[in-house]
């Protein structure tokens, strides 16, 4: 069987900015999530929810690296919080609040160019994972499947 994360080290996490600044501790987010301790894995969560999709719906630069490993971990199982990680992919695809500010605001969009393009590059992340949604349709965990259903309306777009 092969190892959960196990591309995490091919990103350039120093690199890459998160809502605190450099994205170093999205790795050991991550790693948490697949932590046998429940309470453990929804902290982290948690923590990882405010650093790359703040309040629900401000993205940052590591969000869309972030989105493959998401991906991979809500048909885990084993992932205790595999119902949240599916709604936070469904707010990642959902994401539109500096497109939305650029739109009303275009001189905004000069100065704010990046980030625009950060929450392009997570919202396509997600689509470009959606052949996972027949797996997770499958479960038979019936909040993992309304949970798929919710992010499959979001990508139908």
């Amino acid at each position: 069987m092969e190892t959960a994360l196990k591309d995490l080290e091919d990103i350039p996490w120093r690199e890459l900015q998160d809502s605190t600044g450099t994205a170093t501790a999205i790795p050991s987010l991550l790693t948490a999530l697949t932590s046998g301790d429940e309470a453990t894995a929804f902290s982290a969560l948690a923590r990882l929810r405010q650093r790359i999709c703040q309040y629900g719906f401000v993205v940052d630069q590591a969000t869309a690296a972030t989105v493959p490993f998401l991906w991979e971990l809500a048909q885990l199982p084993q992932v205790a919080c595999r119902v949240q990680i599916l709604r936070l992919l469904k707010n990642i695809a959902d994401a539109r609040q500096w497109e939305s500010t650029a739109m009303a605001y275009p001189k905004l969009l000069n100065r704010r160019e990046d980030y625009v393009g950060w929450e392009r590059a997570a919202r396509r992340a997600v689509r470009d994972h959606r052949e996972s949604i027949p797996r997770l349709l499958a479960e038979p965990d019936k909040e993992v499947v309304r949970a798929t259903r919710e992010l499959a309306s979001a990508l139908t777009d």
